[in-house]
């Protein structure tokens, strides 16, 4: 099931993250889009004035006469390229302020930072194919400088004109030529108003995906929380069948003794046993009862080792019990530490098991030494682990489900205390146990 839900919640990532670049790409093309989509707008409105820039500057275009004059000029060597040059200089100056002027206001409701730049980029005298500028010569352009062009509009025409000499040969000369311009436009503040206008997508995209990460978190929440309660129930449940085991193979042997031979001391042996199963019983159902956990009494240390005898009558216990009064300690726990250790003993082939038991510093003092086969090394670090058993040579010898000890650990956890264990194969193994408690 653990395996199960980890796929599911790969899965639910990889289609969150599916879904996240999903988004992100339809933005994206959105913004471009929308990009795009004020550009043309501001491109068809400075197209119409940029046409018509001709009639209201100094130079003008196609078929200007000035401008044709200029280059006549220069190509007779009558000016030098200083000054031809000085000549668009002049002309950019003089129309800056008018153009940039005219630029804002035609934008200003939208809020347009707009930059623009017309250029000639090149200009040839078609007769002898002479190239008259080296390098692009600007002719417009407004006080915000382009950075990056978001528009680059390209033209190119011809002028041509006809000049008679005024000497007696009356000579005809064609002056033609080639000129190609450059219109640059950029909206400088262009980010902030296409992520302006689609404010209210975005935040519909980012409430969309926060929806989808909040309910990813809760599922997961949800399922962590189910998986711990299925750990709980199926901890319970190995705990209350592995206990089941001893009172039941006690009420065995204590029924055949007595089909056998009438024997008083066997009655109060059964009455604990049918006790015992009661407390597990009721550990089942914890919500349905409200009795106060029972203390251990000096005496009930001496009982669970009387149970013990009679279950394994071939292996001795000697117990030495110190303790005479009622310690503030649950006594169902504590015969679960001590039988879960003693029954491990015997199936692990001990004739022999000791059993302390005392008291110091308010502190609990158990101990358990058994002659049986003992634990390597390699073994000891892994013997309280959840259904974890001893092999010999990849094979389980032993009965069980390797939880004895497991659920000795826990309870000794439980109450803050610690365990020790030493052993040495095929010369025993002593646990040492150390429970603090208040009266």
């Amino acid at each position: 099931m653990i395996l199960k839900s980890k796929n599911l919640i790969a899965l639910f990532a990889a289609l969150f993250l599916l879904l996240l670049g999903i988004q992100a790409y339809f933005m994206y093309k959105t913004y471009q889009v929308k990009e795009r989509e004020i550009y043309r707008d501001v491109h068809t409105r400075l197209t119409r004035f940029t046409d018509n820039l001709d009639n209201k500057a100094s130079m003008k275009k196609v078929s200007d006469d000035s401008l044709q004059h200029i280059l006549i000029k220069f190509t007779n060597k009558e000016i030098d390229k200083k000054e031809f040059l000085s000549l668009f200089e002049q002309n950019r100056k003089n129309t800056q302020d008018y153009f940039s002027k005219y630029v804002d206001h035609q934008f200003e409701n939208q809020g347009y930072k707009v930059a623009v730049k017309i250029q000639y980029t090149s200009i040839f005298f078609l007769p002898s194919k002479t190239k008259l500028i080296d390098q692009p010569i600007t002719l417009f352009e407004t006080k915000n400088k382009v950075i990056k062009a978001g528009i680059t509009n390209t033209g190119n025409w011809e002028t041509t004109s006809k000049s008679t000499s005024d000497d007696e040969k009356k000579i005809t000369k064609n002056n033609s030529f080639h000129v190609k311009s450059k219109t640059e436009f950029e909206i400088l503040n262009i980010k902030s108003i296409v992520f302006k206008e689609l404010t209210l997508l975005f935040l519909c995209c980012i409430a969309l995906l926060t929806s989808v990460l909040i309910l990813y978190i809760f599922t997961v929440k949800n399922l962590i929380q189910q998986q711990k309660q299925v750990e709980v129930l199926h901890t319970v449940v190995d705990n209350i069948s592995h206990e089941f085991k001893t009172p039941i193979a006690t009420l065995k042997i204590a029924c055949k003794a007595l089909k056998k031979d009438w024997n008083p001391e066997t009655l109060p042996l059964i009455d604990r046993q049918v006790v015992r199963l009661e407390n597990l019983m009721l550990q089942l159902h914890k919500d349905e009862t409200s009795e106060e956990t029972p203390s251990i009494k000096g005496e009930d240390w001496s009982f669970f080792i009387q149970d013990l005898a009679f279950t394994f009558p071939d292996t001795n216990f000697e117990v030495s019990n110190q303790i005479s009064e009622e310690l503030p300690l649950d006594k169902n726990l504590m015969e679960t530490v001590i039988k879960n250790l003693c029954e491990n003993s015997v199936k692990y082939g001990s004739s022999e098991i000791k059993i302390n038991i005392s008291s110091h510093s308010k502190n609990l003092k158990i101990e358990i030494i058994d002659n049986g086969s003992g634990i390597e090394k390699k073994e000891l670090k892994h013997i309280f682990e959840k259904f974890y058993r001893i092999q010999s040579n990849n094979i389980h010898n032993t009965k069980g489900l390797g939880l004895g000890l497991y659920f000795v650990k826990n309870i000794v956890t439980k109450y803050h205390g610690h365990i020790d264990v030493s052993s040495r194969p095929k010369a025993g193994t002593t646990f040492k146990i150390s429970i603090p408690y208040e009266n």
